[in-house]
């Protein structure tokens, strides 16, 4: 059986909202769950977004199997790598055997905010491979100085660190991302059941290493209903090429999805109540090489969602 598991959306929850759902993912059957890691919601209708490592520490508390990592965190620009690592050390000491850790290059809509240049994507790609580096370095628990061509960590060392390093896997919507993961990383992240990503991954190093895919869904009692909220919430999932990574405000994704259609929407989102569009979502997935997805539930009613996939979609990948 393939293991699914669920997104905790950052963006559309605030931090009580997300350790409950994180609980209550475990008690549908999630194997693991994904959080999201944003300064700023993608809308302003999406309407939130805690500080991620503090909502961890409350997951870690409230769960007892769920598995959780972030998807994903960008340890490049609003963070420094070494604050990262301090923070994933942390996380994994409260969760043992339980938390991974999803790095990223980021968008610029959360990025921007500590004032930096934001840079194109080859140098964040760059920028990434160098954190990478550091924060596997001060997970050995040893006194690190470094002076990278982006970074630079002055004596500084990890006094809690876990008996083994978390996991550390990376998102990728490109190959050039894709042959970092399976160089560096220990897993691949995607949002995309892209072959050619899976095939660079595996080529770069990663044979054998797991594959996470991302699905959004909008389960609703009617796909009439569940199409609108779909558009009324997530219409950023029909902008397509690299506007995502660029734009800086959620004010800049309203104007560009403002002409977005729910038809345009519903291309991308699996919306309502069919077990066979789900089914057939997740397999899109798994048909090119994922080992495992987990699913994006747009909308209020999470409810509704966790029965919908307890009673007729995780018995059915069974």
């Amino acid at each position: 059986m393939a293991e699914i598991g669920y997104a905790l959306s950052s963006e559309e929850h605030d931090a009580p909202a997300l350790v409950r759902l994180a609980r209550e993912a475990e008690e549908a059957g999630f194997a693991f769950a994904l959080i999201s890691d944003h300064y700023h919601p993608w809308i302003d209708r999406q309407g939130h977004s805690p500080f991620v490592w503090a909502v961890i520490g409350a997951i870690a508390q409230a769960t007892a199997r769920l598995r959780l990592g972030t998807g994903v965190t960008c340890p490049t620009m609003r963070c420094h790598p070494a604050i990262i690592a301090q923070a994933a050390a942390t996380a994994a000491t409260l969760m043992p055997d339980r938390f991974f850790l999803g790095l990223g290059s980021g968008e610029n809509l959360n990025e921007h905010i500590v004032g930096r240049r934001w840079p194109p994507a080859a140098e964040r790609l760059a920028m990434l491979a160098e954190a990478i580096q550091i924060i596997r370095r001060l997970w050995e628990g040893a006194w690190v100085t470094h002076d990278g061509a982006y970074f630079t960590v002055d004596r500084a060392r990890l006094y809690d660190v876990p008996p083994a390093p978390p996991p550390v896997f990376v998102a990728a919507s490109g190959p050039k991302a894709a042959r970092l993961a399976g160089d560096l990383g220990d897993g691949l992240i995607s949002t995309a059941p892209d072959p050619a990503l899976v095939h660079a991954f595996v080529e770069a190093g990663g044979g054998g290493l797991p594959r996470y895919g991302q699905l959004t869904v909008c389960w609703a009692p009617g796909e009439a209903a569940a199409r609108q909220i779909a558009r009324e919430r997530w219409p950023t999932a029909a902008l397509t090429g690299d506007m995502t990574q660029e734009l800086p405000l959620p004010r800049h994704f309203e104007q560009a999805s403002a002409t977005v259609r729910e038809e345009d929407v519903a291309q991308a989102i699996v919306c309502g109540p069919d077990p066979a569009r789900h089914l057939a979502g997740i397999r899109r997935f798994l048909d090119v090489g994922f080992d495992a997805v987990y699913v994006h539930q747009v909308g209020p009613d999470q409810a509704g969602f966790f029965r919908f996939y307890r009673e007729h979609v995780l018995p059915a990948l069974a």
